[in-house]
């Protein structure tokens, strides 16, 4: 089965940059369609992307203002390499907005990247990538980067 339809899942940090590589060469190679979902989870207001905005005064309307405009840059450079691509903005859990979504749009290949967190913080945090892995009855391609240097 060849997928026509990829979702790619970005939370706007360094990490995920390997992964929007990926779905792009696919959905290109592939003729697929690029679905890109950001979800902001209204309880956590640390976002790579809300750098710019004074902690202090972040509603949840600027942070989704924001993410619309990043999520907006990121098509456009993908677009240069794919025929269709499509942006949608989510409340809520991530893990469980995002399996919800590709079962709505039927998605046939979800791409996403990890952190590769380990230890204390991945127990305490928990991995996004993961629990969309576990949750998902889909593929699912997730793409680990070492960190801000070239992988």
């Amino acid at each position: 089965m060849l997928p026509k339809k990829i979702l790619f899942c970005a939370d706007f940090s360094q990490n995920s940059e390997p992964a929007r590589q990926l779905a792009v060469e696919f959905a290109k190679n592939f003729g697929a369609q690029l679905l890109l979902i950001h979800v902001t989870n209204p309880q956590l207001l640390k976002y790579p992307s809300l750098e710019d905005l004074p902690l202090g005064e972040v509603t949840l309307e600027d942070i989704q203002k924001k993410a619309n405009e990043t999520l907006e840059t990121i098509a456009q450079d993908c677009r240069r390499d794919v025929a269709e691509v499509k942006t949608y903005l989510s409340l809520g859990v991530p893990a469980q907005a995002i399996v919800d979504f590709a079962n709505e749009e039927c998605v046939d290949l979800l791409v996403m990247g990890t952190h590769g967190w380990t230890g204390l913080s991945h127990m305490l945090v928990g991995s996004t990538a993961e629990h969309v892995v576990r949750m998902a009855r889909r593929p699912v391609l997730t793409v680990w980067c070492c960190g801000p240097t070239k992988c």
